[in-house]
Order: C-alpha cells, then structure tokens, then sequence
C-alpha cells in the first residue's frame, strides 16, 4: 500500500482506503477536503456571466432608444415650421412613424426564433447590427415620410429581434442562483434606452439624436463580438470543445465545468436518442402550462394600462399643478423607470418573481383606480373644480407608484419567464410568439388608446385597466409557479412532469 502522510501525524491515507471507498459507494473516509474541494468549486465566478449578460443586453438599449425616439422628436417633426426634415409631416403621418416599430417587431418575432435555433444566439445578435444601423440611416437621412417609416419599420425589426434573442441568450448563460437577476438586466436596459432618448432627444436637434441612436448598436456589436456563444446551444449542435470553453469563461477555471457540460450533454443525448416531434413538444402537459403563462403575463403586462399613463405623463403633471415643462416631467418618469427596473434586478432572486408580479400587480390596479377617479371627476367638475383642487396631489402620486410597481415587476419579469419555464426544444417557439403577441398587443393599445379615451372616457379606461389587473393578481396567484433559484428540471416538476424513475442504488440511499 502506497501511503501519504498528512499534516496531522496520526493520519494516513492510504490508495487501498480509497479504493474501498470508491467500492462502497461513499467518500466518508477519506476526509472533508474533498468535500471541501467540491464546494468551493461548485459556484464559480459570477462576474463574467454578468459582463456577457450586460453585453448582450446593450441591443436592448438600442431597442428602448428606438421606443423612446417618437417622444420627443415626433413632436418636434410634426410642427408646421419643422426644419429638422426638408419635407412637411402632418400628425396622422406622425403617429404611423411612432407606431410602425410595433409591426415591425411583430413581424420578425416569430422567424427570430428559428433563426437563432439554426446559427446561435450570437451571431443571430450580432447580425442584427446590420438592419438596426440600416434604419438609423435612413431615419437619419430620409427625404420622405416613405423613407422613414421605412427606417422605423426596420429598426422594429431589430429591436423586436432583441427582444427574443437577448433574454434567451442570458437565461443559458446564467447560473440558477443568479439567473433572475441578469434576467431581469434586459428591461433595465431598456429603460434605459428609453431615458437616454427623452434626455438627448429634448435637447438635442434630431439630426445630432439620430447620430448617437446610430451609433449605440454598433458599439453593442463591438462589445458583444468577444463574449462566448450560449454553452446550452453549442451542446445542443455537437460542439462539446466549444462548449467547455465557454462554460470556463463564463464560471472560471476553478469552477466544475465538466459536470455542468455532462448534464447538458445528457439531456442532448437523451433528446437526440429519444426523439420528439415538435408537435409532441410543444403539447405535453408543461409546454402547454408554460406557454399559457408565458402569454398571459404579456397580455396583463400591455393591458395594464402602462402605455396610457406614459401617454398622459404632461396631462398628470399639469393636473398636479406642477409647473414642470414636458421634457423635464418625461425625464423624470424615465428616471424612475431606470431606478426602479435596477432596484428590481437587485431583489428578483431575493424575493422571487411570483411575489414581484402580484405586488405588482396589485399596485398598478390600485393606482390605476385611483386615475380613474381623478380623471373621471375631471370631466364632471371641469379643471378648476374645488374637489379637484383638493385632490390635486392624488395624480403625480398615483402615477409615480404606478411606474414604480410596473418597473419592479411586470416590467421585466414577463420576457424572463419564457426564457425559465421552457425547455430549449420548444424556447424558440415559445420566446418568439410571445414576444409577436406582446407587439401586436402594445400596436392595439396604442392605436386605439385615443379612440377608446373619447368613446368611454378617460376615467372608464383607467378602470378597466384596474379591472384586468385584478385578474392578472387572479392568475399569478392561482397558476405562476415561482422559478427563483430553480434549475430547467425543477422548474418542469413545478409544472407538472413526472419525475424521473428512482434506481435501486438511489432508493437505498
């Protein structure tokens, strides 16, 4: 027996000691520095798997410029002593280039997904450099109305694009305990993205603005041109080398990659030896869960009334009786926007993201009744009426907690959730209809937004926003499962597989 002698004078342990352990099953013997080893190798390094999600997220701060574009620059356009465009824009005209983006996005949601399934995520993202510089330019430089709902339609392309590839792209990358968190940094991003564009956009020409909304994609495909490709899909496609390097650059040469990659290998393998067609997929009995959440959380998300109370921003601070320009006002909402969406990617795998959305929830409906109120007693007393002095805190105060509750909840969770509830043969699929869903949702909401404010009134629609999210608080409560800090297969037991067959060898332990 070959024998080494440890610090301690009395212990010894021996090759023969540890194969007998081996043979029985069990490392008791052979002392706590291997367990010790495991553990602290068992974490990793997380600030890679943080620079590559906020890299991947940059496309989403090009995706909320775009959004924020129309505020302040449509406005600007449409006068009728507009010099920023050689070419008159009437306001019909202004609202289809504000809108257009949401048919774009639409439009690209669902090929996305099967794009990104055949070339990766990342080079699925880095091609989209190309359409989103392409419509900046011609925004940038149109001599038509033509030319640029041209350029909004293609940005929309890209930005909906983003809007499926960057949370799929992060919630592969990501460790469980970790995964809500960068999650949750795409609709940080976004926010501000759209921050970025009220604040240089009031004050800025728009011909310098659409310089600098140029330019942000393209540093995004600088940045994000030296992350590492999803460990998840390189698996997926075979590439096992490739796969273990970008594991280690992800967690750390100190990290156990081999035992991750040999569980992502086995569920390759598993699929590809016992095929699904994709109908069987996409109907078993937690596909079919998962993707009635998945769409439910859009749908309350664009229903919650979160684009009329931006549209009314300047007419809440002007009920208020702030004196505050619009820029500033619109500023400061984006402001909160940003600060709340950040607070929520700090607490999401905290508190968790069922409890998230139904605080959420249940705020927003609250706030939005509150509207209701105000704006319906608005057009019965008219502005000057001595109970809407009385009550002239209540809208600044309503719409603030409104924005705070939506940034902290249905804000950014609803995108995260298709990136956890879904296995990766039916991801795509589900990642892409949905965001085509939540597009084709926000267009509605936005077009009719006017027409349906004249046809009920304006505190009516506040109240039915209320109304449908009392049923999304319903819906959370009875029907989402919480995800925080649970892997691909826990979350499929959560929503109803059966678990896996117990072996002998595990039934005895």
């Amino acid at each position: 027996m070959v024998e080494k002698k440890s610090d301690d004078p009395g212990e010894t342990i021996g090759l023969l000691d540890i194969k007998r352990e081996g043979n029985n099953g069990t490392m008791a013997e052979v002392g706590v520095s291997q367990t010790v080893l495991v553990d602290s190798r068992s974490e990793g390094r997380k600030l890679p798997q943080y620079i590559a999600a906020l890299s991947a997220t940059l496309g989403a701060l090009a995706a909320g410029s775009m959004l924020g574009w129309s505020s302040p620059v449509v406005f600007k356009i449409t006068q009728a002593n507009n010099t920023d465009y050689n070419f008159p824009i009437n306001v019909s005209q202004g609202d289809w280039i504000s809108s257009i983006i949401n048919l774009g996005a639409a439009a690209i949601c669902f090929p996305i997904g099967l794009i990104m399934d055949k070339i990766g995520r990342k080079l699925t993202m880095l091609l989209l450099v190309l359409p989103f510089t392409l419509g900046w330019l011609l925004i940038t430089f149109a001599s038509s109305v033509g030319m640029m709902i041209a350029g909004r339609f293609i940005t929309g392309v890209a930005g909906g694009a983003f809007c499926v590839t960057a949370p799929a792209y992060t919630s592969e990358i990501a460790q469980d305990s970790i995964r809500g968190t960068l999650g949750s940094y795409f609709q940080l991003m976004i926010t501000v993205g759209i921050l970025f564009a009220y604040a240089v956009g009031s004050y800025t020409s728009v011909f310098v603005f659409n310089i600098f909304c140029t330019l942000v994609p393209i540093v995004f495909g600088v940045v994000f041109f030296f992350m590492p490709e999803s460990p998840n899909y390189l698996v997926v496609k075979g590439h096992h080398e490739q796969a273990r390097q970008a594991l280690i650059r992800l967690r750390g040469r100190e990290y156990d990659v081999d035992t991750e990659l040999n569980s992502l290998q086995a569920k390759a393998d598993d699929a590809r030896q016992n095929p699904v067609s994709f109908a069987s997929a996409i109907t078993k009995r937690t596909a079919l869960k998962a993707i009635l959440i998945c769409y439910s959380l859009m749908l309350f998300q664009q229903l919650s009334g979160i684009n009329a109370v931006i549209f009314n921003t300047s007419a809440i601070f002007d009920s208020a009786g702030a004196s505050i320009e619009s820029a500033i006002a619109t500023i400061i909402i984006g402001v909160i926007q940003v600060v709340a969406t950040f607070v929520s990617s700090l607490v999401v795998d905290k508190l968790g993201r069922r409890i998230l959305l139904m605080l959420s929830a249940l705020v927003m409906c609250l706030c939005s009744t509150a509207l209701g109120v105000f704006f319906f007693l608005k057009d019965a007393h008219g502005d000057g009426s001595a109970i809407l002095t009385s009550i002239s805190w209540l809208p600044l105060l309503s719409l603030s907690l409104f924005i705070i509750s939506f940034s902290l909840g249905f804000g950014p969770i609803p995108w995260m959730m298709a990136g956890e509830l879904c296995l990766i043969d039916i991801k795509s699929f589900v990642g892409s209809t949905a965001g085509t869903f939540n597009w084709l949702l926000s267009f509605t909401v936005t077009s009719t937004f006017n027409s349906l404010n004249t046809a009920i009134g304006s505190g009516q629609v506040f109240w039915m926003f209320a109304g449908i999210m009392l049923l999304g608080f319903v819906f959370i409560f009875f029907v989402v499962p919480e995800t925080k800090g649970k892997s691909v297969d826990e979350i499929q037991l959560i929503l109803g597989a059966s678990p896996p067959p117990q072996s002998e060898e595990d039934g005895k332990k």
